[in-house]
């Protein structure tokens, strides 16, 4: 089973953008964890940050025929992005959206995702855990699809 994890806009900058959001952990230090998990789990991940949209879309579409599963964090793009959204739905693979924060409880323009729908699921809200608890997700998901 292979899983592909995309990060969005500013995910670059983890460590250093809003601590008090967002933690102190790094993007190369989360994205360790999830290698690490990913072991245990028994599945190959792939991860990838882009601030680009296009880049982002380009990414999803090279994931047909490659990955079972994307978890996405789609950051500020969450709200604003058709694009990455009709990505998602024209590779029709399973997707879990992912965010840090709860974007429920943000100001009213984060409260809104033009991802989920196009989701199997949406986790958001346990910081760092947020990414584990996409990823063991997703594979129980793929796993249920099997059997």
């Amino acid at each position: 089973m292979k899983i592909l994890i995309i990060n969005g806009v500013n995910m670059n900058m983890l460590g250093i953008r809003e601590p008090d959001k967002y933690g102190s952990k790094t993007l190369k230090e989360i994205e360790k964890e999830l290698y690490s998990f990913s072991f245990e789990l028994g599945v190959d991940i792939e991860t990838y940050q882009s601030n680009l949209e296009g880049e982002i879309v380009e990414k999803i579409q090279s994931a047909l025929n490659n990955f079972d599963g994307i978890v996405i964090n789609p950051a500020a793009y969450t709200h604003t992005s058709v694009a990455i959204r009709d990505a998602i739905s024209a590779v029709n693979i399973p997707t879990v959206e992912i965010h840090m924060t709860n974007i429920h409880s943000r100001e009213d323009f984060r409260q809104k995702s033009l991802i989920a729908p196009v989701c199997i699921a949406q986790i958001s809200g346990f910081g760092t855990e947020s990414y584990k608890l996409g990823l063991q997700g997703i594979v129980t998901y793929l796993k249920s699809q099997v059997s």
